[in-house]
């Protein structure tokens, strides 16, 4: 199929690369020039400016937004919106809060643009083991984007969750999720740093994937961030966060369910910002290895 990717920073970019393995026909456009450029080398079709995508595109034109959530998300949209036609697809791949994105598609729908959420994980491992895409919209445009959503994604990778809002509600919980994971992991790790044994922390994280009920993608990660630095000493232990788990805790408020392990592993990262410990360390090297979030050395 043909589609327009905006959006060519880490994700963005090697989502064009994979859908181009595919043999889809990808107009790619971006705010810097750099990014166009070095895609348009590798066989993308180039649009400098969103006059130029739109009118690269067959109808429905297909434009797969990945930026990052909030404002520049509405900038974009404002900016798309009057160059678009009735039947026309706008796809959202980046973290944005579910209730933002119902909005986002109400208001299209006035246009008749339809709105689609994709949540997706994958990180900058992607490229070559696939995204797990979490969609959520109509049928009928879901469908539409079927090609695209099976290249981009592993066998069985890729769900249409539900309605508009749906795919980035269930992306939302899933990197809730994800906290308490690497919350746990770090504080294991951190017990087995601190105790009377000298430990090979790489050899175990690589042990407890053979086998092991907390075998995971995560140890692998950990794995290579030990062999990289065995006690991860040119990291600072600050982590960051991009705003999922803050949205995952407020609805479980908003449910009354209890999730104590998603509340702590979110206070664990506001601690972070002014405690040094290995633990922490451990959590910014694991978001450093899946998503290539940036991370503070201890030269700074």
């Amino acid at each position: 199929m043909e589609l327009g990717m905006i959006g060519l920073g880490r994700m963005g970019a090697d989502m064009v690369r994979r859908l181009q393995l595919g043999d889809h026909r990808v107009v790619v456009h971006n705010r810097s020039r750099e990014p166009i450029d070095e895609l348009a080398g590798e066989g993308a079709v180039p649009a400098y400016t969103l006059e130029e995508l739109v009118s690269s595109l067959p109808t429905p034109r297909v434009v797969w937004m990945m930026i990052p959530a909030g404002q520049p998300v509405d900038d974009q949209i404002a900016a798309l919106r009057p160059l678009l036609s009735p039947g026309d697809i706008i796809v959202d791949g980046g973290n944005s809060k579910f209730s933002d994105t119902i909005a986002r598609g109400e208001k299209l729908s006035d246009d008749g643009l339809h709105y689609i959420d994709a949540g997706t994980s994958g990180g900058v491992w992607g490229l070559e083991v696939g995204y797990c895409l979490m969609v959520g919209g109509e049928d009928a445009p879901v469908k539409i984007l079927e090609p695209a959503l099976k290249t981009l994604a592993p066998e069985n990778g890729y769900l249409h969750v539900g309605p508009s809002g749906a795919g980035h509600y269930v992306k939302m919980v899933h990197n809730g999720i994800e906290y308490g994971m690497m919350a746990a992991f770090a504080e294991g790790f951190e017990i087995m740093h601190e105790s009377r044994y000298d430990l090979d922390l790489e050899a175990i994280s690589n042990l407890w994937n053979q086998g092991s009920v907390v075998r995971s993608w995560l140890l692998e990660l950990a794995a290579l961030a030990f062999a990289q630095d065995p006690n991860l000493d040119h990291l600072r232990g600050y982590v960051g966060d991009s705003g999922e788990g803050r949205w995952t805790v407020f609805e479980s408020i908003d449910l009354d369910v209890a999730a104590p392990v998603i509340y702590m592993s979110l206070a664990m990262r506001f601690l972070s910002r002014k405690e040094d410990t290995f633990g922490n360390k451990v959590l910014a090297a694991l978001r450093q290895q899946f998503g290539g979030h940036a991370v503070q050395s201890t030269a700074e």
